[in-house]
């Protein structure tokens, strides 16, 4: 009886709680658009997303394709992924699904595989609430750091939650196969055409629960050719500095989508427009303030510029090449002033100052050693190239990283000029010629030809013995 009586108490708690979340709610008014009244078609739509909201329907589940994939639909643009969200808990979807796996700590997630395609199915948050006894000890479901950064969300709710607990509008957006019509939850239909990046709910409370969302807001806005709303603009410059919170891994993630995509000079200039860039790259941020049109800033402009250019292209490009742009001058810096201090020589400096810089770099962002060691090996070229003679010009050619090292090369000509273009250009000339050629110009004056001191041979006294000859 006991029991009973705790059972109904706890389901009337959690009804008051319903209650005051639904009276507290920031959305506004559900809009419903039917078929007639949005372009999305199902032929447009991936067969195994489909097929993902069918069995999850058949099981007596609610399911909806979610976020970036009826935002793109609705621009007209063709969604690289599909998402579903659904009332199925992680564990149940997993039933459904033989080809399912279970991934996430933060907030728990179902992968449903079909080959290469990964249809991602997420349950419906939930909002957080303060720990009490009547909670059946769901509070350990969630958990939050003291300036508000959400650390566990593992905290199921209704679909009205879950599209109050979303980021951006324009992603509070549902796709239902029962009558194949679009829940707008938020306003989303209008931002887009309106072309506005707008947060849900307040900005500082969204900003706090997850930093990267000052990220997203850029990089969407960039990519959507949208604008970012001044209300949820505002506050990023005082709250960049939460940045520093987010794993550096999880950082690392975040780059590759702002620069490896297509829109790296664009979400470059409002990373520093919004004080973004100081938290993430300090070092660069205080070369480019030093002279903010000078040859740094050109330096990390060309890189961007031609790394858009080339995925425009549809060629490679790695987070390899940028991070050496970004870094070269901070880590040429502090090489001068180890050898200044210290009396290094040239080439132990510029290790020290690599590793040094590398080092600063990891604690924010963390790149791999896969791509931290192509971009040590960049720098170390730099040096190789402007003092190769002879032979050693010729073994240059071979090595693998030669290209990227010459392609790094250009780039300081065209932001520094001078002496750097003219070794630029004789390199050019050098890959061109045949070996007769090459020959010739190693023995003509030049930026790396013949013209040098030779070397001075030191001569060694044989020490003379003390004993008489016999």
């Amino acid at each position: 009886m006991l029991d009973f009586c705790r059972r109904n108490l706890r389901k009337g708690n959690n009804a008051d709680k319903q209650a005051a979340l639904v009276k507290h709610s920031v959305l506004p008014p559900l809009q419903r658009l039917s078929r007639d009244q949005h372009p999305i078609s199902r032929k447009q739509i991936s067969p195994n997303a489909l097929k993902v909201l069918y069995r999850l329907k058949d099981a007596g589940f609610e399911a909806y394709l979610v976020g970036g994939c009826i935002r793109d639909l609705m621009l007209g643009l063709e969604p690289k992924d599909f998402d579903v969200a659904t009332n199925a808990k992680p564990e149940e979807v997993r039933q459904v699904f033989r080809n399912c796996r279970l991934i996430g700590r933060r907030f728990r997630l179902a992968h449903v595989l079909f080959g290469r395609e990964v249809i991602e199915v997420a349950t419906f948050r939930g909002h957080h609430s303060q720990p009490d006894e009547s909670d059946e000890g769901e509070h350990h479901l969630s958990k939050a750091s003291e300036e508000g950064l959400i650390l566990r969300d593992n905290v199921y709710g209704t679909i009205e939650e879950d599209a109050e607990r979303r980021d951006f509008t324009i992603n509070a957006l549902y796709y239902s196969i029962n009558h194949f019509e679009v829940l707008d939850f938020a306003n989303g239909v209008q931002a887009i055409a309106e072309r506005k990046i707008e947060l849900i709910g307040d900005p500082e409370t969204r900003y706090r629960e997850d930093p990267v969302r000052m990220l997203r807001a850029i990089r969407f806005a960039t990519k959507l050719n949208m604008q970012i709303a001044p209300a949820t603009a505002e506050p990023i410059p005082q709250l960049a500095s939460l940045l520093k919170s987010i794993p550096p891994a999880r950082l690392f993630e975040e780059f590759l989508k702002l620069f490896m995509a297509g829109k790296a000079f664009d979400n470059f200039m409002l990373m520093k427009q919004y004080g973004i860039l100081k938290q993430l790259l300090p070092s660069l941020h205080k070369a480019i303030a030093q002279e903010p049109e000078g040859k740094v800033f050109q330096l990390v402009s060309q890189a961007l510029q031609d790394t858009d250019q080339r995925v425009a292209d549809g060629k490679p490009v790695t987070p390899a090449f940028l991070f050496a742009a970004f870094l070269w001058y901070p880590v040429e810096i502090r090489s001068q002033t180890l050898q200044l201090e210290s009396g290094l020589p040239p080439v132990d400096a510029l290790n020290i100052a690599m590793t040094e810089v590398l080092s600063e770099l990891q604690q924010r962002i963390a790149l791999p050693k896969r791509f931290s060691l192509v971009t040590r090996d960049i720098w170390s070229l730099q040096n190789r190239l402007a003092r190769s003679r002879g032979k050693r010009a010729l073994s240059l050619l071979q090595l693998p990283k030669f290209r990227a090292g010459y392609d790094f090369l250009l780039l300081r000509a065209k932001a520094e000029g001078g002496d750097l273009q003219q070794l630029a250009d004789w390199w050019l000339r050098f890959q061109q010629e045949n070996e007769t050629g090459q020959q010739q110009m190693l023995q003509q004056p030049g930026p790396a030809g013949g013209e040098h001191k030779p070397r001075r041979r030191r001569n060694y006294k044989r020490k003379r013995s003390s004993q008489p000859k016999p």
